[in-house]
Protein backbone atom coordinates (compact mmCIF):
# COMPACT_ATOMS: atom_id res chain seq x y z
CA UNK A 1 0.00 0.00 0.00
CA UNK A 2 1.05 3.45 -0.87
CA UNK A 3 1.84 5.69 2.05
CA UNK A 4 -0.29 8.76 2.29
CA UNK A 5 1.22 12.48 2.74
CA UNK A 6 0.77 12.56 6.63
CA UNK A 7 2.18 9.30 7.06
CA UNK A 8 5.15 10.11 4.47
CA UNK A 9 5.56 13.07 6.99
CA UNK A 10 5.43 10.94 9.91
CA UNK A 11 7.81 8.10 8.94
CA UNK A 12 10.51 10.94 8.23
CA UNK A 13 10.19 12.37 11.33
CA UNK A 14 10.25 9.01 12.96
CA UNK A 15 13.52 8.10 10.77
CA UNK A 16 15.13 11.51 12.26
CA UNK A 17 14.51 11.21 15.72
CA UNK A 18 15.61 7.07 15.73
CA UNK A 19 17.75 6.54 12.06
CA UNK A 20 16.61 2.92 11.02
CA UNK A 21 19.18 0.78 11.04
CA UNK A 22 19.64 -2.60 9.84
CA UNK A 23 18.33 -5.52 11.97
CA UNK A 24 21.74 -7.45 10.95
CA UNK A 25 24.59 -5.39 11.20
CA UNK A 26 23.16 -2.64 12.97
CA UNK A 27 24.70 -0.08 10.51
CA UNK A 28 21.91 2.86 9.24
CA UNK A 29 19.93 2.17 6.07
CA UNK A 30 17.66 4.27 3.93
CA UNK A 31 14.36 2.97 5.78
CA UNK A 32 13.16 0.77 8.59
CA UNK A 33 13.09 -2.48 7.44
CA UNK A 34 15.70 -2.62 4.69
CA UNK A 35 19.01 -4.49 4.64
CA UNK A 36 23.08 -2.51 4.48
CA UNK A 37 23.77 -3.15 0.53
CA UNK A 38 26.14 -6.10 1.24
CA UNK A 39 23.80 -8.39 3.06
CA UNK A 40 21.26 -8.23 0.71
CA UNK A 41 23.35 -9.06 -2.40
CA UNK A 42 24.10 -12.19 0.33
CA UNK A 43 20.58 -13.59 0.77
CA UNK A 44 19.90 -16.62 -1.37
CA UNK A 45 16.52 -15.76 -2.79
CA UNK A 46 14.50 -18.64 -4.57
CA UNK A 47 13.13 -18.70 -7.93
CA UNK A 48 11.88 -20.15 -10.86
CA UNK A 49 12.84 -22.86 -12.39
CA UNK A 50 11.76 -24.55 -9.69
CA UNK A 51 9.88 -27.45 -8.56
CA UNK A 52 5.81 -27.15 -9.38
CA UNK A 53 5.21 -28.70 -6.25
CA UNK A 54 7.50 -28.10 -3.45
CA UNK A 55 9.31 -25.06 -4.66
CA UNK A 56 13.08 -27.01 -4.85
CA UNK A 57 14.94 -24.73 -6.83
CA UNK A 58 16.46 -26.27 -10.26
CA UNK A 59 19.76 -25.39 -11.33
CA UNK A 60 18.53 -24.85 -15.07
CA UNK A 61 14.82 -24.92 -16.92
CA UNK A 62 13.41 -28.04 -17.88
CA UNK A 63 13.59 -28.61 -21.64
CA UNK A 64 11.16 -30.37 -24.04
CA UNK A 65 8.37 -28.84 -21.89
CA UNK A 66 7.46 -32.25 -20.44
CA UNK A 67 5.21 -31.38 -17.22
CA UNK A 68 7.01 -34.25 -15.59
CA UNK A 69 10.22 -32.00 -15.83
CA UNK A 70 8.63 -29.16 -13.64
CA UNK A 71 8.68 -31.54 -10.71
CA UNK A 72 11.37 -32.76 -8.67
CA UNK A 73 12.68 -36.29 -7.86
CA UNK A 74 11.61 -36.24 -4.51
CA UNK A 75 7.73 -35.25 -5.10
CA UNK A 76 7.92 -37.59 -8.00
CA UNK A 77 9.60 -40.64 -5.42
CA UNK A 78 7.00 -38.97 -2.41
CA UNK A 79 4.55 -36.78 -3.08
CA UNK A 80 3.69 -34.30 -0.38
CA UNK A 81 0.28 -34.22 1.09
CA UNK A 82 0.04 -30.38 0.38
CA UNK A 83 -0.61 -29.46 -3.16
CA UNK A 84 2.33 -26.84 -3.78
CA UNK A 85 4.68 -25.26 -1.77
CA UNK A 86 6.53 -22.26 -2.43
CA UNK A 87 9.11 -19.58 -0.26
CA UNK A 88 11.18 -16.69 -1.43
CA UNK A 89 14.79 -17.35 0.34
CA UNK A 90 16.79 -20.15 1.11
CA UNK A 91 17.45 -21.01 5.02
CA UNK A 92 21.02 -20.85 5.01
CA UNK A 93 23.73 -19.41 7.39
CA UNK A 94 22.99 -16.22 5.52
CA UNK A 95 19.28 -16.10 6.41
CA UNK A 96 19.25 -18.00 9.86
CA UNK A 97 20.21 -14.94 11.90
CA UNK A 98 17.04 -12.83 9.94
CA UNK A 99 14.81 -15.26 11.04
CA UNK A 100 15.73 -16.12 14.60
CA UNK A 101 15.69 -12.67 15.27
CA UNK A 102 12.30 -12.18 14.26
CA UNK A 103 11.01 -15.31 15.56
CA UNK A 104 12.52 -15.47 19.16
CA UNK A 105 13.83 -12.27 19.30
CA UNK A 106 11.07 -9.61 18.90
CA UNK A 107 12.25 -8.21 15.71
CA UNK A 108 9.36 -7.40 13.77
CA UNK A 109 10.96 -4.73 12.05
CA UNK A 110 11.04 -6.36 8.35
CA UNK A 111 7.70 -8.18 8.43
CA UNK A 112 6.17 -6.21 5.44
CA UNK A 113 9.00 -6.96 3.53
CA UNK A 114 8.87 -10.42 4.53
CA UNK A 115 5.61 -9.99 3.36
CA UNK A 116 6.27 -8.52 0.51
CA UNK A 117 8.69 -11.14 -0.97
CA UNK A 118 6.45 -14.24 -0.02
CA UNK A 119 3.54 -12.30 -1.97
CA UNK A 120 5.95 -12.78 -4.71
CA UNK A 121 7.18 -16.12 -4.40
CA UNK A 122 3.99 -17.32 -3.56
CA UNK A 123 1.64 -15.71 -6.18
CA UNK A 124 0.49 -19.27 -7.39
CA UNK A 125 -0.41 -20.02 -3.79
CA UNK A 126 -2.20 -17.48 -3.30
CA UNK A 127 -4.48 -16.82 -6.54
CA UNK A 128 -8.07 -18.54 -5.92
CA UNK A 129 -7.47 -18.91 -2.31
CA UNK A 130 -10.44 -18.23 -0.06
CA UNK A 131 -8.10 -18.02 3.23
CA UNK A 132 -4.82 -17.78 5.00
CA UNK A 133 -4.10 -19.85 7.89
CA UNK A 134 -1.03 -19.65 10.56
CA UNK A 135 0.78 -22.81 11.82
CA UNK A 136 -0.16 -22.76 15.42
CA UNK A 137 1.60 -22.87 18.21
CA UNK A 138 0.89 -24.32 21.80
CA UNK A 139 -0.40 -21.69 24.41
CA UNK A 140 2.25 -22.64 26.49
CA UNK A 141 4.86 -21.21 23.43
CA UNK A 142 2.40 -18.79 22.86
CA UNK A 143 3.20 -16.94 26.42
CA UNK A 144 6.57 -17.71 26.38
CA UNK A 145 7.05 -16.17 22.90
CA UNK A 146 3.94 -13.16 23.37
CA UNK A 147 2.83 -13.51 19.20
CA UNK A 148 2.77 -16.55 17.06
CA UNK A 149 5.24 -15.54 14.03
CA UNK A 150 3.26 -17.32 11.33
CA UNK A 151 0.48 -15.27 12.23
CA UNK A 152 2.30 -11.68 12.27
CA UNK A 153 3.51 -13.37 8.17
CA UNK A 154 -0.22 -13.81 7.62
CA UNK A 155 -0.96 -10.33 8.25
CA UNK A 156 1.62 -8.82 6.29
CA UNK A 157 -0.04 -11.55 3.55
CA UNK A 158 -3.04 -10.30 3.96
CA UNK A 159 -2.50 -6.48 3.87
CA UNK A 160 -1.16 -7.41 0.28
CA UNK A 161 -3.83 -9.58 -0.98
CA UNK A 162 -6.88 -8.61 0.85
CA UNK A 163 -7.15 -12.96 1.61
CA UNK A 164 -8.97 -13.36 5.73
CA UNK A 165 -7.20 -15.03 8.21
CA UNK A 166 -8.92 -18.06 10.03
CA UNK A 167 -6.82 -17.76 13.10
CA UNK A 168 -8.86 -19.73 15.36
CA UNK A 169 -9.43 -22.96 12.78
CA UNK A 170 -6.40 -24.91 13.53
CA UNK A 171 -4.99 -25.34 17.04
CA UNK A 172 -1.81 -26.83 18.39
CA UNK A 173 -3.23 -30.03 20.79
CA UNK A 174 -0.43 -30.99 22.58
CA UNK A 175 3.07 -29.32 23.19
CA UNK A 176 6.09 -30.12 20.97
CA UNK A 177 9.70 -30.48 21.90
CA UNK A 178 11.90 -28.06 19.63
CA UNK A 179 12.35 -29.39 15.90
CA UNK A 180 16.03 -28.22 16.13
CA UNK A 181 18.73 -31.53 15.61
CA UNK A 182 16.14 -33.53 14.92
CA UNK A 183 16.39 -35.70 11.66
CA UNK A 184 13.56 -35.96 9.30
CA UNK A 185 11.66 -39.42 10.91
CA UNK A 186 11.72 -37.49 13.99
CA UNK A 187 10.14 -34.96 13.05
CA UNK A 188 7.44 -36.76 11.82
CA UNK A 189 6.99 -38.70 14.56
CA UNK A 190 6.93 -35.26 17.05
CA UNK A 191 4.05 -34.32 14.79
CA UNK A 192 1.96 -37.20 15.05
CA UNK A 193 -1.28 -35.71 16.05
CA UNK A 194 0.30 -32.14 17.63
CA UNK A 195 -2.57 -30.13 15.59
CA UNK A 196 -6.63 -30.41 15.31
CA UNK A 197 -9.34 -28.13 13.62
CA UNK A 198 -12.01 -26.56 15.98
CA UNK A 199 -14.89 -26.63 13.37
CA UNK A 200 -14.60 -28.75 10.17
CA UNK A 201 -17.90 -27.39 8.94
CA UNK A 202 -15.97 -24.05 7.42
CA UNK A 203 -13.31 -26.67 5.78
CA UNK A 204 -15.83 -27.86 2.83
CA UNK A 205 -14.44 -27.48 -0.77
CA UNK A 206 -12.19 -24.56 0.65
CA UNK A 207 -8.78 -23.43 -0.83
CA UNK A 208 -6.93 -22.53 2.07
CA UNK A 209 -2.89 -21.27 2.33
CA UNK A 210 -1.21 -22.71 5.12
CA UNK A 211 1.46 -19.72 6.51
CA UNK A 212 4.70 -20.74 8.17
CA UNK A 213 8.44 -19.09 8.62
CA UNK A 214 10.78 -21.61 8.00
CA UNK A 215 9.73 -25.35 6.33
CA UNK A 216 13.16 -27.74 6.83
CA UNK A 217 11.13 -31.54 6.29
CA UNK A 218 8.21 -30.27 5.84
CA UNK A 219 7.27 -32.31 8.88
CA UNK A 220 5.02 -29.70 10.81
CA UNK A 221 3.00 -28.13 7.43
CA UNK A 222 2.11 -32.16 6.26
CA UNK A 223 0.73 -32.82 9.86
CA UNK A 224 -0.87 -29.70 9.37
CA UNK A 225 -2.18 -30.61 6.21
CA UNK A 226 -3.42 -33.67 6.99
CA UNK A 227 -5.86 -32.55 9.14
CA UNK A 228 -6.78 -29.64 7.26
CA UNK A 229 -7.92 -32.23 4.45
CA UNK A 230 -9.48 -34.62 6.67
CA UNK A 231 -11.70 -32.34 7.93
CA UNK A 232 -12.70 -31.38 4.40
CA UNK A 233 -10.47 -28.68 3.08
CA UNK A 234 -10.27 -28.95 -1.09
CA UNK A 235 -6.87 -27.96 -1.66
CA UNK A 236 -3.37 -26.74 1.19
CA UNK A 237 -1.19 -24.42 -0.38
CA UNK A 238 2.09 -23.29 1.51
CA UNK A 239 3.80 -19.93 1.48
CA UNK A 240 6.56 -19.88 3.86
CA UNK A 241 9.62 -17.14 4.41
CA UNK A 242 12.51 -19.40 4.11
CA UNK A 243 13.02 -23.37 3.06
CA UNK A 244 15.62 -25.69 3.39
CA UNK A 245 17.97 -26.42 0.64
CA UNK A 246 20.49 -29.25 0.66
CA UNK A 247 22.21 -31.31 -1.23
CA UNK A 248 19.32 -33.84 -0.36
CA UNK A 249 16.01 -33.04 -0.32
CA UNK A 250 15.12 -33.16 2.91
CA UNK A 251 11.41 -33.66 2.36
CA UNK A 252 11.85 -36.91 0.88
Amino acid sequence: MRETGWQLIGRRLADLAWPPVCPMTGRTVDRVGHLAPDLWRRLNFLDAPWCDTCGWPFPYPGGGGAASLSVCAGCIANPPRYDRARAPLAYDGVASPLVVGFKHGSRREMIDQFGRWMARAGADCLEGADALVPVPLHWRRLIARRYNQSALLCRALSSLTGLPIWTDLLVRQRPTPSQAGRTARMRRRNMAAAFAVTDPSRLAGRHLVLVDDVVTTGATVTACTRQLKRAGAASVRVVALCRVVRETDPTI
